[in-house]
């Protein structure tokens, strides 16, 4: 099968090219999984985070990819869930232990054996993919491949952000970068939240206007003020100012959401403005968002499909994967990136 291999972790400022393409050997499933012949995957920041080294990959090489739509092409002798030709999803949850205290309660992304797809586990830049049949999904038919792939990953972990939130109807929430996931969670909020008002602080002047046409009554650079004080905000950036900027916009006992991996490095130092009084004193509260569960994906992809959204896409083919996550680390976004896999 042709595969875009991770060989070594970089920076893309030094290597535009990271990723090769290669021809590898077809997986084979084993008793309960299912070879999926890959038709989408979406492109993720978190690709970026494996990539240069913020979340590697526990081996190298590696197939990146976790936002991942096919079609059952071989199922394993135990596997009995899905039929020959069922299109399904894969996202970045890829197995989990079962057993820990953490699956137990239901909070299986908090496993401390969570394996992810793509990072460890060969993931959907392929022809091909295997996972086990119990963490894959049917995929809605009103979604066509490319749409329903940023809904695995970029639109599930804005399902789980808004929860975590806390929004209630008519409180004031703000997103802070506005890419793949958070243009979904704009959309969500326009049909959940009707009477809530959202704020969207982004760098790139094309993802403010973009996030107004969406319905946002407000965007800015994420070094201005609100113009009101925010009741939840979710903040999807890679980089640390983007949280002093947050506490600073938040009302007392309003909770910060941070959807990140990891942050970089590079604006670091921007922590040592915190301050005490104005950032975090009056019960404000910051709370991360650590990977997916099953159950965020599948009720995710219903309400989906209920509300009929549907995610802005850019398709690529697979062999142009290194321009798609070049354009992503330099904020060339409008929606999500999707490689479309022959």
């Amino acid at each position: 099968m042709k595969a875009m291999v991770l060989n070594e972790l970089c920076g893309l400022e030094e290597n535009q090219a990271p990723l090769e393409l290669t021809e590898l050997p077809d997986p084979i499933p084993s008793a309960n999984e299912i070879l999926i012949r890959v038709s989408a995957c979406g492109v993720c920041h978190t690709e970026l985070d494996e990539i240069e080294g913020r979340t590697h990959p526990p081996r190298l090489p590696i197939v990146l990819g976790h936002q991942v739509v096919g079609r059952i092409e071989a199922t394993g002798s135990e596997a009995n869930t899905f039929r020959i030709g069922d299109r399904v999803g894969i996202a970045w949850i890829f197995s989990v232990c079962g057993t820990c205290k953490f699956c137990l309660a239901g909070n299986e992304n908090l496993c401390p054996d969570f394996k992810a797809a793509g990072r460890d586990a060969n993931g959907g830049y392929a022809q091909y993919m295997k996972v086990a049949e119990g963490f894959a999904y049917h995929i809605p038919h009103f979604f066509n491949d490319s749409e329903a792939a940023p809904l695995l990953c970029a639109g599930a972990i804005g399902y789980r952000s808004l929860r975590l939130s806390g929004l209630k109807d008519g409180q004031n929430l703000c997103l802070t970068g506005f890419g793949a996931s958070c243009h979904l969670v704009l959309k969500m909020v326009k049909h959940q939240y009707p009477n809530t008002k959202v704020f969207v602080f982004a760098r790139s002047v094309k993802e403010r206007e973009f996030s107004g046409k969406l319905g946002a009554v407000w965007s800015g650079d994420i070094e201005e003020d609100s113009p009101e004080k925010l009741d939840c905000i979710i903040d999807t950036t890679p980089a640390w100012l983007s949280v002093i900027e947050s506490l600073k916009n938040l009302e007392p006992g309003g909770r910060l959401v941070i959807n990140a991996i990891g942050k970089e490095e590079a604006d670091k130092e921007s922590l040592l403005g915190l301050d005490y009084p104005v950032h975090l004193w009056l019960e404000k509260e910051i709370k991360s968002v650590a990977n997916i569960c099953r159950k965020d994906v599948s009720e995710f992809l219903a309400l989906a499909a209920e509300m009929r959204i549907k995610p802005e896409i850019q398709e690529f083919a697979l062999e142009d994967a290194n321009e798609a996550l070049v354009e992503l680390k330099t904020r060339r976004i409008r929606g999500a990136k999707v490689l479309k896999i022959d």
